[in-house]
């Protein structure tokens, strides 16, 4: 056919080239990983017609999450930490070594076949055990992918961050590879950074977003009974905070109302099922679930929430304006304690805090009773606080707009 000879009107109906995320994360524990990049892929293919997004995750339960239309996950081999720090393959019979480079390759092999015109990093801006380098200098060659960092808005202490991103060549990664850096928080808040010694330029290439809202994507029926919402997260962690809470119950018999309890997919064993028993023991005063892939409801219709102090949980806290209690873990990293102490120092939440002694069933006892009296987050105005996916949307938009083109072979 003439190209020549078709007119502008047939023209404009050719289908229109679409535009390609992949977001990478490790996930070696835990579900925050996994929930970032599925709330950031949902907020730009929504946006975008045009757009699709491919999730690369090692998450094990990632196959229990919905996806929306035109974001699909490759799951990468998983791998589990041991209480040493070393890691291990979590289901394959191969050393640690064998399936990096396994996930490596995947990795590689996803990128060169899907030709993705952003890619977006989460936390770690090697990958795991630097299994994303590949990628990243396979990509950056190439010159038509767009590459970000992404950071939440508390990595850990200074003093570790700027050890631990020496150790991984961290420092030299986000130099030289990335186009753009995002911390999904407000610089007013946290600097993540600060202990990273990050050259000029690199930090002029830094956004703030803000944080992540949330938002309830499916009807689902209101519970029964007004109700506190109880989270550890993913619950692999949680078994302190969820002991706390359930002796509260059962130390104060008139203490309400009544406590809905999602343990997440990683309290199990014989923890949970000691849990379920004293449960069962309150007679309807605390209900639980396992494991709940749409929680935004239950935060929705919470009349207040005690949780721990995850990023993901934050931002639903905030996204929902709810009166919160955190109890924040302290290893093996103090990001939940960094970020539950700015959250009250601003008037956002409440927090138990194990440095003062507080982790007792009469401090929670006192902190259930004492959330109807908290300032909701929103009293607390901070400007931009919850614009992180419109500005994401808008970065990334304006980044796949400048991505240049290879020219075809003649």
């Amino acid at each position: 056919m003439d190209i020549a000879a078709l007119s502008p009107t047939c023209l404009s109906t050719q289908p229109q080239k679409s535009r390609r995320v992949l977001l990478y994360s490790h996930d070696t524990f835990g579900l925050g990983h996994l929930r970032r990049s599925r709330a950031l892929a949902t907020a730009i293919t929504s946006a975008d017609p045009h757009a699709t997004a491919i999730i690369l995750t090692g998450s094990p339960v990632a196959g229990r999450f919905a996806f929306p239309e035109r974001v699909d996950h490759v799951r990468l081999p998983g791998v589990t930490k041991q209480a040493d720090g070393s890691y291990v393959s979590q289901s394959l019979d191969m050393g640690i070594d064998q399936t990096t480079a396994m996930r490596a390759g995947l990795i590689k092999s996803a990128a060169e076949q899907y030709q993705p015109d952003l890619l977006i990093v989460d936390k770690e801006p090697t990958g795991f055990r630097g299994e994303v380098l590949p990628t990243l200098q396979m990509l950056k060659d190439r010159g038509t992918t767009k590459l970000v960092l992404g950071l939440r808005d508390v990595l850990d202490s200074p003093e570790i961050m700027g050890t631990e991103w020496d150790r991984k060549g961290g420092i030299d990664a986000t130099e030289r590879f990335y186009d753009e850096i995002w911390v999904y928080g407000l610089r007013s808040f946290y600097d993540p950074t600060s202990g990273l010694d990050l050259n000029e330029e690199t930090r002029a290439r830094m956004t703030y977003t803000g944080y992540l809202r949330r938002e309830v994507h499916v009807d689902a029926p209101a519970l029964d009974a007004p109700y506190i919402l109880v989270t550890p997260g993913g619950g692999g962690d949680g078994q302190a905070m969820v002991n706390l809470v359930l002796s509260a119950y059962e130390q104060d018999p008139d203490l309400s109302p009544m406590a809905v309890l999602v343990y997440g997919p990683f309290l199990s064993g014989d923890t949970r099922e000691l849990f379920e028993r004293r449960v069962r023991n309150l007679n309807g005063r605390v209900r639980a679930v396992g494991f709940e892939s749409q929680i935004e409801t239950l935060f929705a219709g919470a009349q207040g929430v005690v949780c721990m102090g995850g990023y993901n949980t934050f931002c639903e806290v905030l996204s929902f304006d709810q009166r919160a209690v955190i109890v924040p873990r302290t290893v093996p990293r103090r990001e939940q304690h960094i970020r539950a102490s700015r959250g009250k120092a601003l008037g956002l939440v409440q927090m138990l805090d194990e440095d003062q002694g507080q982790l007792t069933p009469q401090s929670m006892i006192h902190a259930i009773r004492n959330l109807p009296f908290q300032k909701l987050p929103s009293q607390s105005y901070i400007p931009g606080l919850l614009d992180g996916l419109d500005v994401v949307v808008d970065r990334a938009r304006a980044l796949m707009a400048t991505k240049p083109t290879v020219p075809a072979a003649e």
